[in-house]
């Protein structure tokens, strides 16, 4: 059976509502996705019928809830084609697995002198553990330059990079220009000098396959959310030989292997980075999601997603007035801006027409002071959007560019 983005549609309850009165044309995707009913089900099942605390008790229901919890692990563990489920952590989001690996590995590897280099196209979160890093160890935070279209390539890795270098941190995709970037090469780059890199893939796991093994990046974190999955759920990917050296930095039940009235010792990874009740009902939603997403396969993703996009930039190009900054984009984002319209007014019409988009700067300041704007509009397609929604946002474009047009000019 072939794609059917209509019976894809039905698995999505939300989208049988409305806002405004008006039939809701979700387009918010970089921000965060919609859950299909299997993995709201999912979670359900978890809180209805297996509620209890893994690894703990010594009775059928809570080996029942680690069953669940680990295979959502190795579910994780094949989805990205990691050396073994060991080399999976589950964190509250992309946001903290990034953070752990600046605060664990980075300050205690860290010194004076030492370089890191980041890009001004990362989100918040890839940039500022690190930015923070540099602070406390005295290294020098560096950036890549970008291209005058706003990539990462590999020319312009090489021509900062140093025998210094100790950390590449950059992002997959970026969440506001949506351009991949050359991961592969980048980790070549940096094993050829001694350093590590650390990937933000929370827009790429939803939209393209992610093998970490053939990437030979270091670490890479992703979230539940931005994939059809829970939110407060996400991954860090590390290899095991580094997972297991460093220290974690949240302490309690469960990570420990000895505890003493002085010293105390920790499990091996993962448990050693999943201190307390781990997010059980969200691995397990995770789990749920990875499933729902195979059995969509990313070919027919990337498709309806381009298919989408591609219709949409040519309605675009046809609105006098309006600045699209990344047309040549792989994945289902478009930023753009209508000239002499603040974004947040944009943003207001599409409301009104049950429109969601996102306005502002996206977690991503240094890029935005490199688009020399303020804030952009962003709309993010997915694959159970249509072309139907495609038309809808190209009409409030043109409704939104000329009531504006009326009032100020």
């Amino acid at each position: 059976m072939g794609f059917d983005v209509h019976h894809i549609r039905e698995q999505f309850p939300i989208l049988k509502t409305t806002m405004h009165g008006k039939p809701l044309v979700y387009l918010d995707n970089g921000a965060t996705t919609l859950k299909p009913k299997a993995v709201v089900d999912a979670i359900d099942h978890y809180y209805e019928e297996k509620t209890s605390n893994v690894h703990r008790g010594a009775y059928q229901l809570s080996s029942d809830a680690t069953d669940l919890y680990e295979g959502a692990r190795v579910k994780v563990r094949d989805f990205i084609n990691a050396r073994t489920e060991n080399e999976v952590v589950f964190t509250k989001g992309a946001t903290q697995a990034l953070n752990l690996v600046a605060q664990s590995w980075g300050i205690h590897n860290l010194k004076a002198g030492d370089e890191i280099l980041c890009s001004e196209l990362e989100h918040h979160s890839s940039f500022l553990p690190w930015q923070y890093v540099a602070r406390v160890t005295g290294a020098t935070l560096k950036f890549i330059p970008l291209t005058e279209e706003g990539r990462i390539t590999v020319e312009n890795t090489k021509s900062v990079l140093t025998e210094n270098t100790k950390v590449i941190a950059i992002n997959y995709v970026s969440n506001v220009m949506g351009y991949i970037a050359p991961i592969k090469e980048i980790a070549a780059l940096a094993h050829s000098v001694g350093a590590i890199l650390t990937v933000d893939a929370a827009q790429a796991l939803p939209h393209m396959k992610v093998d970490v093994q053939d990437l030979d990046c270091d670490f890479l974190s992703f979230s539940a959310h931005k994939m059809c999955g829970p939110t407060g759920t996400g991954v860090l990917y590390g290899k095991l030989d580094l997972l297991n050296v460093m220290e974690p930095i949240e302490f309690g039940g469960e990570m420990i292997d000895l505890v003493g009235d002085v010293t105390s010792t920790w499990k091996d990874a993962p448990y050693r980075f999943e201190a307390g009740t781990p997010v059980i009902a969200g691995a397990i939603g995770l789990g749920a999601a990875i499933d729902f997403i195979e059995t969509v396969g990313y070919e027919n993703i990337v498709a309806q997603e381009l298919k989408l996009r591609q219709h949409a930039i040519a309605g675009m190009k046809e609105i006098d007035g309006l600045t699209i900054f990344n047309e040549g984009a792989e994945t289902g984002i478009i930023s753009f801006n209508v000239d002499g319209v603040h974004p947040h007014d944009m943003a207001s019409i599409y409301d009104a027409e049950g429109i969601c988009v996102r306005a502002g700067h996206h977690c991503a300041q240094p890029l935005m002071k490199w688009l020399c704007q303020p804030a952009t509009v962003r709309a993010s397609f997915y694959f159970y959007n249509t072309m139907e929604d495609v038309e809808a946002f190209l009409a409030a474009t043109r409704q939104g560019k000329e009531f504006f047009s009326d009032v100020f000019f």
